[in-house]
């Protein structure tokens, strides 16, 4: 689980979570957007103030020309009236020649659809309907509509007979025939004439098509509230009263003949997508209901001379910037075009950079795991090239430092999971020697001569490569080469979790080197003096030993000391004499008895101990079915003999060792 989890560290600690493209990315897309979102709402914000300005003005002078209009349309309806009925006057009684005068004044004024006067004196031009027969013929309107209409109207043409000027639009009781046109009459007083009142019933379509220019919206309405006039010939026919919105109050309540303001309305989207204000929006038919909300309005309006009325203009605040924000959304696409192209340009040349920056981590990365054999080869001339070239001399200088020294250790150490110092550990060790060694040696030295040294190192680096394989295999530490000996253990710089883990994983590996060795000497012959069969002694044990970086300033290693490293290798010595391949102490055996076959050697006395040291050799893994069972089946498959256990010396030059005890 430890290793597991220094793993997934070292794996997290490995990814990149920024890379140098993301980073160049970054900062060129924070200064494409920094400078031209800048320059675009600066620009946006100068022009959108002009704008605002130029709009205001723009829509109170529409309003001011359109009460103009409407002003000198009044007055020309009146004066137009006045001269009629001087006309009229002047001819007296001739009935017949007052028509002829109202035919011919109709041909001149064919906007004008109907006169009617009234006076207290009576006289054949009042009280009566001059009617434009031509008016009401092309519009396909009932001319006996006109008479309805002046009887209908006595009321305010009596009012105008006493001074009070009127202005009502007509165009509701126009519009039963197919094809009305928006009307309005002016009620006024004759002056000169007692107790005179005239009315003009007038087309407003002039007006209408006037109030529908461009974005701008006006509307007339008369003193009662009622739309005279409208951009919108719909809205005029529906006859609406707006007296009661509070806009509208507050415009025949206020002082000021003109005014300008910025308001608050509900309003409504027809499909045209024009906005309709809130007191307008019931009128059309034409509307997404869906669509109402609050809108914002520059609302200008002038209040007439002419009876009572008032003209309003309107403009939509934000039909005001809607060119600004078209090109400011333009100015955002390119923005983003210019972005994007930054980007790819940014990423192309990122993964110039980027590509062997990875190759060298990634290098690194094997490195830090204990592979040094890594192949780099620079593509670009630059500065990376020439680190890419000399990190793969590194690397090739560190592949072949990595020989020398054990790789686990030296990575270890790299990573800082080995310290200085030393720690107490509970491990296994193991020696291993190649009986015969120095016989076998001579025999190389007599048949190749000069070259028998390099046919003895390449003999026993092929048998050493076998047992290296075995130890790294079974997760243990080559600790040195001693000759043809070798020195490993369990335990110490990694362990597979437990001493009795680690136990049994030694002896795992020397019986993996005992079909290694059996697999290899199947090729080889004895008198084969230049690649000669081999043999080998095993000794095991566990114990409480010191491990640590030991040496001086200059050079150090990672190995083991203590009496259980100097007793493993005692016990490899006594293979030879006790006819043995692998022998195990008790310490050792205690571990493993489990799950190895073993059979028990006489007691040894070892110099410096106090009692006999109890020794196994090792037959085989319970668990493996074939293979030998017994010790007599090990010496018979690898052809060793069986001693006279009490006739063995076991070193005549050094009393190290007393078989049996006694």
């Amino acid at each position: 689980m430890g290793e597991k989890k220094r793993f997934l560290e070292r794996r997290k600690s490995h990814r990149i979570r920024f890379s140098i493209g993301a980073k160049l990315i970054t900062i060129i897309s924070i200064i494409v957007l920094v400078s031209l979102g800048s320059i675009t709402a600066l620009v946006s914000w100068l022009v959108r103030e002009d704008l605002k300005i130029s709009a205001e003005d723009n829509n109170f002078q529409i309003n001011m020309r359109a009460a103009t209009e409407v002003e000198q349309t009044l007055d020309k309806m009146h004066l137009l009236s006045l001269m009629f009925t001087r006309t009229a006057s002047a001819l007296g009684m001739r009935g017949g020649a007052i028509q002829e005068e109202a035919n011919y004044f109709f041909n001149q004024n064919q906007q004008i659809a109907a006169l009617f006067y009234t006076s207290a004196q009576p006289a054949a031009w009042t009280n009566r309907v001059f009617v434009n027969e031509r008016f009401f013929l092309s519009r396909g309107i009932d001319i006996s509509l006109a008479e309805t209409f002046r009887v209908n109207s006595k009321k305010i043409l009596e009012n105008a007979a006493i001074g009070k000027t009127a202005l009502i639009n007509a165009s509701p009781q126009f519009t039963k025939e197919k094809g009305a046109t928006s009307l309005a009459a002016m009620f006024f007083p004759l002056q000169g004439l007692r107790g005179g009142g005239g009315c003009v019933l007038f087309s407003s379509d002039n007006l209408n098509e006037s109030f529908g220019i461009g974005v701008n919206a006006s509307y007339l309405i008369n003193a009662d509230g009622d739309i005279v006039a409208d951009a919108d010939p719909e809205r005029v026919k529906n006859a609406v009263n707006l007296s009661g919105q509070d806009i509208i109050r507050q415009i025949f309540t206020g002082q000021d003949r003109n005014k300008q303001m910025l308001v608050k309305l509900d309003a409504q989207r027809t499909q045209s997508g024009t906005s309709v204000p809130f007191f307008l929006f019931r009128l059309t038919e034409k509307l997404k209901k869906q669509d109402s909300g609050k809108t914002r309005y520059y609302l200008a309006y002038t209040r007439l001379n002419t009876a009572g009325s008032v003209v309003i203009t309107t403009i939509e605040y934000d039909k005001i910037f809607e060119g600004i924000a078209a090109t400011t959304r333009r100015n955002f696409y390119l923005t983003a075009a210019i972005l994007f192209l930054s980007i790819m340009c940014i990423w192309f040349f990122a993964k110039s950079i980027s590509v062997p920056l990875k190759a060298l981590a990634r290098a690194a990365r094997s490195i830090e795991g204990g592979i040094f054999d890594v192949k780099l080869h620079a593509t670009s001339s630059d500065e990376i090239g020439l680190l890419t070239s000399s990190f793969g001399k590194m690397c090739a200088a560190l592949n072949i430092f990595g020989k020398f020294t054990n790789r686990d250790i030296a990575v270890q150490a790299m990573r800082g999971t080995i310290k200085p110092g030393g720690l107490s550990k509970h491990a296994t060790i193991f020696f291993s020697d190649i009986r015969g060694f120095t016989e076998k040696s001579e025999n190389f030295v007599k048949a190749f001569g000069d070259d028998a040294s390099n046919r003895i190192v390449y003999w026993l680096n092929e048998y050493l490569t076998g047992m290296v394989e075995c130890v790294e295999k079974t997760n243990g530490i080559v600790d040195k080469f001693i000759g043809d000996a070798v020195m490993a253990h369990w335990g110490t710089a990694s362990t597979a979790g437990t001493p009795k883990e680690d136990a049994l994983n030694c002896v795992k590996a020397a019986l993996m080197m005992r079909v290694a060795l059996y697999k290899l000497d199947m090729n080889r012959k004895k008198e084969n003096p230049g690649n000669p069969p081999i043999k080998i002694g095993c000794g095991i044990n566990t114990g409480i030993v010191t491990a640590g970086q030991i040496g001086s300033e200059l050079r150090m290693e990672y190995t083991v000391i203590g009496d259980p490293v100097n007793l493993a290798s005692r016990v490899e010595a006594l293979n030879k004499p006790l006819g043995t391949d692998i022998l195990i102490t008790e310490d050792t055996w205690n571990l493993v008895k489990d799950y190895i076959i073993v059979e028990e050697m006489p007691p040894v006395t070892v110099k410096g101990k106090e009692k006999p040291v109890r020794l196994f050799a090792v037959v085989n893994h319970i668990a493996v079915k074939s293979g030998p069972k017994t010790l007599a089946e090990v010496r018979k498959l690898l052809g060793l003999k069986t001693p006279n256990i009490s006739n063995v010396d076991v070193n005549a030059h050094e009393d190290k060792y007393k078989i049996g005890g006694k």
